[in-house]
Formats: C-alpha cells, structure tokens, sequence
C-alpha cells in the first residue's frame, strides 16, 4: 500500500506546496492550527481540487493536473474521518454502517455485524447517534468507513473535542481498533503527544509546506529546524552562531557550548528539551549555566523552572517529587545543559 502526493495549491493569502509518500504505518501531519493540514487531506479526499501536481493511490491515478485527472470522491476509495464524525442522526448505528455498501441485503447485513465485531459495539446496532458516547460514536464512523474497505484511512484531528481523559482512552481503541487494517492512514494533529504514540512516521507542516519528514522517534530526538523543533514542544531555542567544529555560541542566552557532533556551517539556532537539563556543581562544568530565578510555574505532575539567561527565558522541568525531596525547594546555583542533548537546527 503506497500514497504519493506532489500537490499545489493557492488560496487568498496562503499557498498549499505539499510533497509525502506514505511507508505503509500511520503517518502524522503535524503543525499548527491553519498550516494546511486538513486542506491536503480534502486534496486527497478530493473535496478540495489543487491547482496542479498528482495524486496516486497504489496503481491508480486520483489526480493529475497534466493529463486532466481527477476523481470524483466516491471513486477515490478513500476513507475520511471528520473532526465529528459525520453521522447521521435520523438512522442507527447499523443503518449508518450499511449506508453506501453494495450489494444484497444479506451481504450488507453480514459485512455489518463483521464491523460491529471488529469495533466492539456489538448490542449498539440499534441505538441512535445521540445514544452513544463520543467513544462509540467515533467506532461507529470509523466502522462506516472501513465497511467499504477503503486503500487509504484519512484521521482529521479525532480527539479534538475530547477531555484529557476521554482522548487517552480513545487513542488506544483507536490502534486497536486498526490494527486489523491493512491499508494507509493519515492522522492529522497538532497535538505533539497525540502524534508521538499513534504515528511511525511524521510530516511536519509550516506555512502550507513540508518542512521536516521522517521517522516519529528520530525527529523528535533531533528535529534539525527550527519549525520542527518549535512543533515537537522544545521551549529551549537560542540563535547560534558557530565558534569551531564542536564549540558554538548561544546568541541569546549568553554561553558558549561544547558539542559531541561536528556543527555544520548551516546552524542557525541551538535547542534544548526542557526535560534534558540537569542541575550543575559549580561554574567549572561544561556547559554550565547561570540561574537567575524568574518564575516557578506548577504543572499536576511537574515543577516547570524558567530561570533567566541574558534577558531570555529557559525552561526546565523537573518532577515534583525531585524538586520536593532531593532540591528541597532550592534552585541550584549553576544548570548544564548536556551536550548530548544540544539539537543544532538550521
């Protein structure tokens, strides 16, 4: 299973410049409310039609602008789960996962019990929309859709609505619930957490583009730009400028910080994860910094520390228990920010 995408679209004020190819995992687009996340997924739906590029599905063309392609939705085979699911209020769960299958009744009516087992809602085929939680009611979209064996499964934004509580519950029913699938997925997020757990693989978007592709895990240990170190949460960014192969200088917090990596002519900002500081002996430590208190802000499971460095802000977090019992409520003198934990990004 493959899809390739090499799409352009304009609107008022915003450019659609899309490029991805799915490896056969779950793949997130990532970025901020606006960037074109939910657009490329309508271009694939073919809701939305791009001005010009191509979009293939496995052996089949969906669209080329050059040869004058271009799907009509129902023809694309592709499933697509709105941020509401969709469903219809007037009919049943079991009349909206039969809603739009081929075939006799009997087939119907069997490929439906099929879905109510796969999705667990097996004693639900009879209640209505407004009668399930959103739990069910988003097992009974996504029965809908995979009923007609869609090549390609489109998420936008799933747990948008959703309490904390409610969106981890539904994330691991969601995996479960597609672990039987055998085709693509597409899940659009701008939840980093969400992104993190769900996806093998990420394409971050800014501004309408893919500014950084690949690897979920690899991506967020080193994001290499600063879109994609801003999208995955790090909080930490300086301006760097380069001093030798392994030596830069943090422009805005004021230090010099050694490297385990050659740094390349290309860096323009240094990173740190908020998670990855560590409390420092004395000034004589390799990358040790400063720490002028500015604020403790209390988070239910963690201590954030923002300390000041040359009038910029830097976070650390720590956990409670660890700035309760080993710190006792006494910031250090000194912070290291770890070496091996500087991400160099261009």
């Amino acid at each position: 299973m493959s899809l390739y995408v090499d799409i352009k679209k304009k609107f008022k004020g915003f450019s659609l410049k899309v490029r991805l190819e799915t490896t056969g995992e779950t793949m997130g687009l990532l970025g901020a409310s606006g960037c074109g996340k939910s657009m490329t997924l309508k271009c694939i739906a073919g809701i939305v039609k791009p001005d010009e590029g191509m979009i293939r599905l496995n052996d089949k063309v969906l669209f080329d602008s050059r040869k004058k392609i271009n799907l009509p939705p129902q023809e694309r085979n592709v499933g697509y789960l709105f941020q509401n699911y969709a469903l219809f209020p007037n009919m049943t769960v079991e009349e909206n996962i039969s809603c739009g299958l081929k075939g006799s009744k009997k087939e119907k009516q069997s490929r439906v019990y099929e879905m109510l087992g796969l999705l667990h809602i097996k004693g639900f085929e009879k209640r209505y929309p407004v009668e399930l939680s959103g739990g069910q009611q988003q097992r009974v979209a996504l029965a809908r859709i995979l009923a007609y064996e869609p090549e390609v499964l489109m998420l936008d934004e799933p747990f948008s609505a959703l309490d904390a509580y409610l969106k981890e519950s539904l994330q691991q029913e969601l995996i479960e619930s597609l672990r039987g699938y055998r085709g693509d997925t597409l899940l659009v997020s701008h939840d980093r957490d969400e992104v993190y757990g769900m996806c093998g693989s990420i394409a971050v978007i800014e501004n309408g583009a893919i500014v950084l592709m690949g690897n979920t895990k690899e991506i967020f240990k080193n994001p290499i730009n600063l879109a994609g170190a801003r999208l995955t949460g790090c909080k930490n960014i300086s301006r760097a400028k380069k001093v030798s192969e392994t030596v830069l200088e943090a422009l805005d917090w004021g230090i010099t910080l050694h490297t385990d990596v050659i740094i390349k002519d290309s860096i323009q900002y240094v990173g740190i994860r908020a998670h990855a500081i560590r409390p420092a002996i004395d000034s004589k430590q390799e990358n040790s910094l400063p720490c002028n208190l500015m604020r403790v802000a209390e988070s239910p499971f963690e201590q954030n520390i923002i300390v000041n460095s040359k009038g910029s802000e830097i976070w650390w977090k720590i956990s409670k228990a660890y700035w309760n019992n080993t710190l006792k409520e006494q910031l250090p003198e000194y912070l290291i920010l770890p070496k091996g934990a500087l991400m160099l990004l261009s």
